[in-house]
C-alpha cells in the first residue's frame, strides 16, 4: 500500500466516492452534489472534463511509470486554465525524485510508492529554495518575486 503524504508528512486518507472519467461522463447528472474523487489514467487529458473539475473534491492523476510526464501537464492545466482549487493527488509510480516538480505543477498530496523513504520524500520538497520559473503556485518569475 502506498504512503500518502503532503509536504509536511504522512496524512490520513479522506474517504470519497471514486469515479472514472467514463463513469462521470455517463452519469454526471446523478453524481453531482456528492463528495467525489475523479481517478484519471495518464492518457486522459484535462480538456476532457476541465469545465466540470469543480464537481470533484479530489482529482487523482495516475503516473504509470517514472518516465510518463503527462500527469504534470494535466495538473498544471487544471490549476491554471480551469482554476481547480480542490485536492490534486499523484498516484501510481510516484518517486521522491518527482515530488518537488509535482508540487510546482499544483499537486497537494502524493501516494508514494511503498519502497520510498518518508524522510527523504519530505526533504525532497525543499530541493531548490528559489526556482527561477513561475509555477502553478506562484505565477511570478523570480525577478518579480525579488521586487517584493
Amino acid at each position: 500500500m502506498a504512503k500518502l503524504i503532503n509536504t509536511t508528512g504522512l496524512i490520513q486518507d479522506t474517504e470519497l466516492t471514486q469515479v472514472t472519467l467514463s463513469e462521470w461522463q455517463e452519469n454526471s447528472a446523478s453524481l453531482k452534489g456528492q463528495s467525489l474523487e475523479l481517478v484519471l489514467t495518464s492518457d486522459q487529458t484535462a480538456d476532457l472534463f476541465g469545465e466540470d473539475a469543480d464537481n470533484f473534491a479530489r482529482i487523482s492523476i495516475e503516473f504509470p511509470k517514472f518516465t510518463d510526464g503527462r500527469g504534470y501537464s494535466a495538473a498544471r492545466l487544471l490549476r491554471e486554465r480551469y482554476g481547480y482549487k480542490g485536492e490534486l493527488r499523484a498516484i501510481g509510480d510516484v518517486l521522491i525524485d518527482q515530488l518537488f516538480f509535482m508540487k510546482r505543477c499544483g499537486f497537494d498530496t502524493y501516494a508514494l510508492r511503498e519502497d520510498q523513504v518518508l524522510e527523504d520524500a519530505i526533504a525532497a520538497f525543499s530541493t531548490f529554495t528559489a526556482p527561477y520559473q513561475n509555477d502553478a503556485n506562484d505565477q511570478r518569475p523570480l525577478f518579480r518575486r525579488r521586487l517584493n
